[in-house]
């Protein structure tokens, strides 16, 4: 999936999250949703893999469950050369200093109980032996790394604007040296003209640290900006992955198409000339996701196989990885073939 001489932090393969559905008088387990549903990607150490789509294709989810925030159904979860995922909650406590989270939410992720120089610190209580004067040093250099001043140490969460809430989240996972973090819509809460100074913020950290990112968003203006890879996501499955500036001058997967199509230009001769691709119908069930593509039921270019089979998620070209019959290798009789083998399978 990468290129032999990079060296991926975070190998990702066949990763399945699904939340059983109980119902009953005994609540029996009659059905399960699917929201991530055989993911695989790398991370490669020191870029920003963007994940992107609509909401409630498990873009959140994927993000939780490869830091193990979730126990996971099945598959393979490697960060930092180790496997993380079949390894039990207690046990991960040495590996969580290496990979944090910062929430999409700063309102409700802090403890509004607690002043900032303690939330930014319970890490280092929870993980280190510093003493009380280091630790209170540490978080002064991390307020600084952030853009908070020092004096506000004492104050409360509520206390702060939305992007300075984000700050002090930001902070906390930068305090025990993270090499992985997972940005779960960090922007998404916050107001326009602090989105961008959020997301500057991220990429001067990831340069002063040598940080390794996640980020999880479904704005893709925002992610064409920070991402060095995409990823796009549709009911809980990745349809298409490649190099930020190949996705976006020429996505091969249809939905990605679409997606690309609504991002406003603004060049108003540009936004006068694209073509607008409108989806018909509505996001199926992750409970229940069609047979054969789960795009089959919106895809402007759908064929009789995408109905029957599901693609497989291969590269296509140097680079890129797509899951889409559009792009496969099978001759019209191949074709043929895999319908009849799948009908008579079902």
């Amino acid at each position: 999936m990468l290129d032999n001489s990079a060296k991926p932090l975070v190998s990702v393969r066949d990763l399945k999250m699904h939340f059983p559905i109980n119902a009953g008088f005994l609540r029996r387990r009659v059905g399960e949703v699917r929201a991530v549903d055989g993911v695989t990607f790398d991370v490669i150490e020191g870029e920003t893999l963007g994940l992107v789509g609509e909401s409630g294709c498990g873009k959140s989810t994927c993000g939780r469950a490869v830091l193990r925030l979730y126990d996971i159904t099945s598959g393979q979860i490697m960060i930092d050369g180790r496997d993380i995922g079949s390894v039990k909650q207690r046990d991960l406590r040495t590996m969580r200093p290496i990979m944090q989270m910062v929430f999409q939410d700063p309102q409700a992720s802090l403890n509004s109980r607690m002043t900032v120089e303690a939330i930014i610190r319970e890490p280092l209580d929870e993980h280190t032996t510093l003493s009380v004067a280091e630790k209170h040093e540490k978080v002064g250099e991390l307020m600084d790394a952030v853009g908070l001043n020092r004096r506000f140490a004492k104050r409360y969460p509520h206390a702060f604007s939305g992007g300075q809430r984000q700050r002090i989240g930001i902070a906390r996972a930068l305090a025990l040296n993270p090499k992985f973090i997972v940005c779960d819509e960090p922007i998404a809460a916050l107001d326009v003209s602090i989105q961008a100074q959020v997301v500057n913020l991220l990429e001067d950290l990831q340069e002063q640290f040598g940080l390794t990112y996640l980020f999880i968003s479904h704005d893709l203006s925002m992610v064409r900006h920070i991402a060095t890879r995409v990823a796009v996501m549709y009911l809980g499955k990745i349809v298409e992955l490649a190099p930020r500036e190949a996705i976006y001058a020429a996505p091969l997967h249809p939905y990605t198409q679409a997606l690309l199509s609504a991002v406003p230009d603004p060049d108003p001769e540009m936004a006068a000339a694209k073509q607008r691709i409108v989806l018909q119908g509505d996001v199926p069930s992750p409970a229940h996701p069609p047979d054969g593509c789960n795009f089959c039921t919106r895809c402007p270019q759908v064929m009789d196989i995408c109905r029957k089979i599901d693609p497989e998620y291969r590269e296509v070209q140097p680079g890129r990885w797509a899951a889409c019959h559009l792009h496969n290798d099978m001759s019209p009789a191949e074709v043929a073939d895999e319908i009849n083998a799948a009908q008579t399978a079902g």
